[in-house]
């Protein structure tokens, strides 16, 4: 596998660890201006940062679990996927969920960026007679239906 290729587009952009077993790498917000969300508001947050991901990976962007108990801030399309050819900027889709505004600094640790192996599924087109001569106890039951 060749390595991860990080390239800052801005001065201010971070990658850090919380932890050396962390397995996301935190990033941070790096507009130059407070940003304030008010309760149920979103907003695209800059990160300065450009990656060159291996073939055979994406990177995930994930909410931080202390924004989400302590402010009621998450990544609004979590996880979010940026696949391996892309080479724009990464961003951050933050939505507040709480009842309060909260302000966001630059510098402020936003989301976690987590890699992930992924296959290269082979797509067979079957009839649904043909899936359905697969059964399971399950069946087409779902959202539910195993309990609650």
């Amino acid at each position: 596998m060749e390595p991860l290729k990080v390239y800052f587009k801005n001065k201010k952009a971070q990658l850090t660890k919380g932890s050396p077993k962390s397995a996301g790498l935190d990033v941070v917000y790096c507009g130059e201006e407070d940003i304030k969300l008010n309760p149920t508001m979103r907003a695209l947050l800059p990160t300065g940062i450009h990656m060159v991901i291996p073939d055979g990976y994406e990177m995930q962007v994930r909410p931080r679990s202390g924004l989400a108990l302590k402010h009621g801030l998450t990544v609004l399309n979590s996880p979010g996927t940026i696949d391996s050819d892309f080479r724009g900027e990464v961003g951050v889709i933050l939505v507040n969920t709480s009842c309060k505004a909260v302000i966001i600094k630059p510098g402020s640790r936003i989301a976690q960026l987590v890699f992930n192996k992924i296959e290269d599924p082979v797509i067979i087109p079957i009839s649904k007679e043909e899936l359905e001569e697969e059964e399971t106890e399950r069946g087409d039951g779902g959202f539910g239906s195993t309990g609650e």
